[in-house]
């Protein structure tokens, strides 16, 4: 007889290349990659260049000033993480009709997304039409 495992979602090594996502609302995520890249930090200043169109993400303490704080979604260790972006995109007028991802790039320690480039569309993989533009697996 087979000596059959079962395969677990946390068996599946993580994704390797960082993406960040701006959701529906202006919630922002980033994958496991992307937290790491940053030193696996519990805060953010959120940074942006209106010129350039790049969001920027810096590693600080929860109590830096301009802190906002990470969480993992769900509870998980092992992210999405996710930071309240909505007054942030509502300020810089960053368009958020849709969810969308972008592979993230780090730059002088500041993770970045250059919105100039168009992203790629996301849609929940939850049932019931919960739109959360997070995907389980790569954030």
């Amino acid at each position: 007889m087979p000596n059959f495992e079962t395969f677990t979602k946390r068996m599946a090594p993580l994704v390797k290349q960082p993406f960040v996502t701006v959701q529906k609302r202006g919630i922002i995520s980033m994958n496991a990659a992307a937290h790491a890249l940053l030193g696996e930090p519990e805060a953010l200043e959120l940074l942006y260049d209106p010129k350039e169109r790049i969001v920027g993400f810096r590693a600080v303490s929860r109590e830096s000033e301009h802190a906002y704080p990470l969480r993992a979604q769900n509870g998980k260790s092992v992210g999405p993480y996710i930071v309240s972006g909505t007054a942030f995109v509502k300020y810089y007028n960053i368009d958020v009709a849709v969810s969308r991802r972008w592979v993230a790039y780090l730059d002088d320690g500041i993770l970045c997304i250059d919105l100039k480039d168009a992203g790629t569309e996301v849609t929940s993989n939850r049932s019931a039409g919960k739109e959360s533009g997070v995907d389980d697996e790569d954030a």
